[in-house]
């Protein structure tokens, strides 16, 4: 039996902690897991191959320190232990129809609106403006205004 996956990517902005904090509750009460997305942009470091290789092993090293960072959390929150998902892409929006079209247990892919008047972010805007574009699959996209209280989380969710 599969297993119902919230999708979550995790980077570095400001409103991902809220889409998270979502995801994990949005789990705990429908008995699925958080699924952590951490994207790795290619290297471009073309004269040493040896200085590329250093560079993407570092920035792997990285990735995962802050995927089990965040591991602690997601247990606290969805009483489960997160799924990594580490893979280089040129895109977060490529990085997502891969890993979407290849894993059919997720289900649900979890975004937070950028706060502070920047405009909902750049993946918010793309799949407003292009459409959701998996491959052959289709899953909804959830997205959480990113200011939100951990409060009104605990309450939506």
């Amino acid at each position: 039996m599969s297993q119902r996956k919230f999708l979550v990517i995790a980077d570095d902005s400001q409103e991902f902690r809220a889409a998270l904090r979502f995801a994990c509750r949005r789990a705990r009460s429908t008995g699925g897991h958080v699924a952590l997305l951490r994207v790795l942009e290619p290297a471009v470091f073309e004269h040493w191959s040896g200085v590329r290789d250093e560079i993407e092993r570092q920035a792997r090293e990285e990735a995962e320190e802050v995927l089990q960072t965040m591991a602690e959390f997601v247990v606290a929150e969805s009483g489960q232990p997160p799924e990594f998902i580490l893979i280089e892409a040129e895109s977060t929006r490529a990085a997502l129809r891969k890993v979407i079209s290849e894993d059919p247990d997720i289900k649900i892919l979890v975004l937070a609106a950028a706060v502070g008047g920047r405009g909902p972010g750049p993946l918010v805007a793309s799949i407003a403006k292009d459409g959701v574009k998996w491959g052959t699959r289709k899953v909804p996209v959830t997205v959480v205004p990113g200011d939100l209280t951990d409060e009104e989380i605990e309450d939506l969710a």
